[in-house]
């Protein structure tokens, strides 16, 4: 390990960025919309990567360590109100897999994670949204269910199917109430101008 010392700044990032989300839960606050305590722990850490990276690059394992590299990948998935630092990020990862250990599943995970928002197609399904009626879906895939479930595999993922299951249930313990069809339309509505003003849509 190169860089020790940045090491254990990433891992307290996460740290943070997980305590402060779990408040939330536990204060019912973190699932009406983007809450804007989570956004400055997000935009906070993501510019400070964005310094770190211009210095050493892409903080892979061979500069920080395993944890403190999966900390930068979870750093820069949560940056998503900065939508041309996660672009350039998954283009760096790419341009550095010739010299660097970059792992292919937080590549993944950014490649959808930015078809998400760009609402595009993903490839190997990591993202999921709500549909018209509330539950739990993947988004929009590129391929079929069996292709992506292919490629998952070769990632060493579990299926779409066992996957929507673990999230479900996941969020079936931390949401404890289900949004109306209104406020369904009403979410979507803001989550829509939200992806306009920072940039992930342009009409």
């Amino acid at each position: 390990m190169l860089y020790p010392d940045i090491a254990r700044e990433l891992i307290e990032r996460r740290r943070h960025d997980f305590s402060v989300r779990q408040r939330l839960i536990t204060e019912g606050r973190l699932f009406s919309g983007y809450n804007p305590e989570m956004e400055a722990v997000h935009l906070d850490n993501a510019r400070w990567l964005q310094a770190l990276i211009s210095q050493i690059g892409w903080p892979a394992r061979e500069q920080v360590g395993e944890e403190a590299s999966q900390a930068a990948w979870l750093i820069i998935q949560h940056a998503i109100s900065l939508p041309s630092f996660m672009k350039s990020a998954l283009a760096l990862m790419n341009e550095q897999q010739k010299t660097r250990t970059i792992d292919p599943v937080s590549m993944a995970f950014l490649s959808d994670r930015i078809a998400l928002y760009e609402d595009r197609p993903q490839s190997y399904g990591t993202q999921f949204v709500d549909d018209e009626q509330g539950q739990l879906v993947p988004h929009r895939l590129d391929d079929s269910v069996e292709q992506v479930n292919q490629r998952r595999q070769s990632l060493g993922l579990n299926t779409i199917q066992e996957r929507l299951a673990e999230l479900t249930a996941q969020l079936n313990a931390e949401q404890t109430t289900q949004l109306t069809a209104s406020e369904r339309q009403s979410k979507q509505a803001e989550y829509d101008a939200w992806r306009r003003r920072v940039g992930w849509l342009t009409s």
